[in-house]
């Protein structure tokens, strides 16, 4: 969190949804609202972590507000874990709030990313999608919403060679059928410890291209 965070308390159907929203770097309008999803709340997932916070400066680098947020049952986020169900609806009434309307991109770290899916395959029709961001998909254990194919090219999937708690071979089952890149990370494993400025780059780098 540096000095510009500002940190927010909205309303979901759980009861209070805590928020922190960066603004996008000073200098120019944002481009849009990033909305990121944190890893699973059973195992310490949070707002705070390492990979939500690179997915954030990076959005905020390349010109977005972003905004990253508690799901139910973690910190002040009121409620209890509801296995993605009610968690989608968290990410959605955070997009309600603070993006209801201009350029969106949605994005999600392991568990995060399963949501994040489910967000982006209910907003597509209706929201204008400019990015869509996965980051360790947690694609063995949950049912990873397929992306719509014209969403393909502005998509980025990464994943870790090396990701013990959600094989690589998972998210290729999931990514094959949709003929859906994967942006694979050698020797990484789930965390990207000691890569995540690596991670940052190649965020950077779909966000710009872009």
């Amino acid at each position: 969190m540096n000095s510009r965070t500002e940190k927010i308390q909205l309303k979901g159907a759980a009861g209070a949804i805590e928020v922190l929203r960066d603004p996008a770097a000073a200098g120019s309008p944002a481009l849009g609202v990033a909305v990121i999803a944190h890893p699973h709340p059973l195992f310490g997932g949070s707002m705070d972590n390492k990979v939500v916070q690179t997915l954030t400066r990076a959005f905020v680098a390349c010109g977005w507000t972003a905004v990253r947020f508690n799901f139910r049952g973690v910190g002040a986020s009121e409620g209890a874990h509801d296995e993605g169900r009610g968690e989608r609806d968290d990410m959605l009434a955070v997009v309600e709030q603070l993006a209801p309307e201009g350029p969106l991109a949605i994005a999600g770290f392991s568990f995060g990313a399963f949501v994040a899916s489910c967000a982006a395959e209910k907003l597509w029709a209706a929201r204008d999608i400019r990015h869509v961001v996965l980051i360790g998909t947690a694609a063995a254990r949950f049912s990873v919403a397929a992306l719509p194919a014209e969403a393909h090219e502005r998509t980025l999937v990464v994943h870790g060679e090396q990701d013990d708690t959600v094989p690589l071979s998972a998210v290729m089952d999931w990514a094959r059928p949709q003929s859906l890149p994967v942006t694979v990370v050698p020797g990484g494993g789930h965390f990207f410890h000691g890569q995540l400025p690596l991670l940052k780059s190649l965020v950077v780098r779909h966000l710009r291209a872009g």
